[in-house]
């Protein structure tokens, strides 16, 4: 998809250019701000960089309102869980304590960056629900003003070659994969298939293998296998343990 168009420095480059005027009197039509716009419209994307501390929005790139139906001057982090699919709404919660907690981390040192990544379903300007990959690139600075700020990066991953395993999840400082997702980014995360999730999550409701195999329309052989295979695949010894560990990667 338009890899001509992918090119992730341009975050930076702005970052650089207008974060020592506190990003303000941005002119629409300087150059390094059209070929931004002009990347993210070709890839589907919106951007936002913000004060994560005093959650605030320096600059909203104008692709929100076509991702989002939102007018960047009017864009509020109410917008994004409003916004957020009822099935992915505990993640988003999950993810957004992530957030706070690593830029706490971030302030304290004093220094340093972090990345969290994550999909979700969110819904458009035509109300319709689609795929979108969440970057959140975390770093510490003292220009404008000393704070954690936010390049957050919105992509529709709808038409991506992807694998079986719906769920994304990165929590680091591996920024290489702070780039335009591909196939290898999005299998990052998530060791287990949908059918393995699924299971873990009918585990976790406290239905034994028997209704699970019922409900699945599976024989509680293929269920015991499944289990097996997660339990191997996540390196865990007990269920308990995996539930857990997707719990606090906001798998689940």
């Amino acid at each position: 998809m338009h890899t001509e168009y992918q090119d992730y420095n341009l975050f930076f480059s702005f970052v650089d250019k207008f974060s020592p005027v506190d990003f303000k009197g941005i002119d629409p039509m300087d150059p390094l701000v059209v070929e931004l716009d002009q990347m993210l419209e070709k890839s589907n994307q919106f951007f936002y960089v913000g004060d994560i501390l005093q959650m605030k929005f320096h600059y909203v790139s104008k692709q929100c309102f076509n991702m989002l139906g939102i007018e960047p001057a009017e864009l509020s982090p109410y917008h994004f869980f409003e916004a957020t699919h009822p099935d992915d709404m505990q993640r988003h919660t999950l993810g957004r304590a992530k957030l706070f907690k690593m830029a706490h981390n971030l302030y304290t040192q004093e220094k340093g960056t972090s990345l969290l990544s994550v999909n979700l379903k969110l819904r458009n300007f035509r109300g319709e629900y689609s795929e979108i990959l969440i970057q959140l690139y975390l770093y510490y600075s003292e220009i404008p003003y000393k704070s954690v700020f936010v390049i957050k990066v919105h992509t529709n991953i709808e038409g991506l070659k992807r694998n079986k395993k719906g769920i994304h999840f990165y929590e680091g400082t591996d920024m290489k994969l702070f780039r335009y997702p591909d196939k290898e980014l999005l299998q990052i995360g998530n060791p287990l298939s949908d059918r393995e999730i699924e299971i873990v999550r009918l585990i976790e409701a406290g239905l034994s293998t028997e209704q699970i195999a019922e409900k699945l329309f599976l024989s509680p052989y293929t269920i015991n296998t499944h289990r097996g295979n997660i339990l191997e695949k996540t390196g865990k010894t007990h269920i308990s343990d995996v539930i857990y560990y997707l719990t606090e990667k906001g798998l689940i």
